[in-house]
């Protein structure tokens, strides 16, 4: 009754392939975006902007270029926080080297250098695939954060090797650096949000993800066919670095405001493939439910106590607030290994067959 198909008509093709052909999901999808746009940047104080919606916001992007590369392509990558570095660090180099540019624009150059450093690095995965492949992409994540650490160019030589975010107007208006508000800075990152995820929606929908996918599912298939298994690698790791690099870029100059190499260590990489994992490989949706996952429960776990009256040393509930995440995060993936955006799939059928679910 609340969601069913009958008696919605498809008259052309582009309307039967429409990225949502149900009244239901575009209603669904006009609500979500007034409320992100119109409801949470006006009723979340700075705290909850700064601290908790911005790197859900950015940090989905990541996830949703990551999930290109190994939920779409089949690449395994483990050097997502590498390539968000050089995302983060070309911006600081343009923004200091060429002040006038709009910091829009550098956002998006840092991307593209991203994505030429993502290809070098994706030349390996026309020889070597799986486990393989993620050991080369761990490698590329040493050396980038080893030469951003190392070489003092790419941090102008600052003796604490520190890379800061220069202030930055957009017609006007603050864009980034201490003045600029949570408000702000959370529009700046929900638009590449939202940009991106229909991008990457279009993508996996056309000639590109069809590629993709073959390759994924059988490659030596898709070769005979005449899918071209170097480009169609090269372009996945040149896309998900794209993403990836602007990811990094926001990170520093909508959130943190300053960062080192530490900041996009080894442990980023596997923090957003977690989110890919528990969201769902494959699906752009379950980027963003896993972003969600990964980066409000702990906030959750570390308030429990507190909202529960339970007195926990300080140390005591890091612990046990780790091994709780932990916990369900194996729980998770024994309940359903596809991911949250399985689960979204289920509970859309079982509206579709109501009040008979089963």
């Amino acid at each position: 009754m609340l969601y069913r198909e009958a008696g919605q008509f498809k008259t052309s093709y582009a309307a039967d392939q429409a990225m949502f052909p149900i009244i239901q999901d575009r209603a669904f999808i006009a609500m979500v975006l007034i409320i992100a746009y119109g409801v949470v940047p006006f009723w979340a104080n700075e705290y909850w902007l700064q601290a908790v919606i911005i790197p859900f916001l950015i940090f989905a992007l990541a996830a949703v270029g990551l999930n290109l590369l190994t939920g779409y392509a089949g690449q395994l990558s483990l050097g997502t926080g590498a390539f968000m570095a050089v995302g983060a660090y070309a911006t600081y180099k343009i923004t200091t080297i060429y002040p006038d540019i709009n910091i829009l624009v550098v956002f998006l150059m840092s991307g593209l250098i991203a994505a030429g450093v993502g290809m070098v690095f994706g030349v390996p995965s026309l020889r070597i695939k799986g486990f393989y492949l993620a050991v080369a992409t761990l490698a590329a994540q040493f050396f980038i954060q080893w030469l951003f650490n190392k070489v003092g160019w790419f941090f102008n030589y600052n003796p604490s090797g520190t890379i800061i975010a220069p202030p930055r107007t957009v017609f006007g208006v603050m864009v980034a650096g201490p003045e600029a508000t949570a408000q702000v800075r959370y529009f700046v990152a929900l638009v590449f949000l939202t940009v991106g995820t229909v991008i990457a929606k279009n993508l996996v929908r056309g000639r590109v993800g069809r590629a993709w996918m073959a390759i994924r599912d059988r490659d030596i298939a898709a070769e005979i066919i005449g899918i071209q298994p170097l480009q169609t690698k090269l372009l996945a790791f040149g896309i998900s670095s794209f993403y990836c690099g602007v990811a990094g870029a926001l990170s520093v100059f909508l959130w943190l405001g300053s960062a080192e190499t530490e900041a996009f260590d080894i442990n980023v990489s596997f923090q957003v493939l977690f989110m890919i994992i528990i969201g769902g490989l494959g699906s752009i949706l379950g980027s963003i439910l896993g972003a969600a996952f990964i980066t409000l429960v702990p906030i959750f776990l570390t308030n429990a106590p507190a909202l529960l009256n339970i007195p926990f040393p300080t140390d005591l509930s890091k612990h046990i607030e780790e091994i709780i995440f932990g916990g369900l995060i194996i729980l998770f993936l024994i309940a359903e290994p596809n991911g949250m955006a399985r689960l979204w799939q289920i509970g859309k059928e079982k509206l579709r067959r109501w009040p008979f679910p089963y």
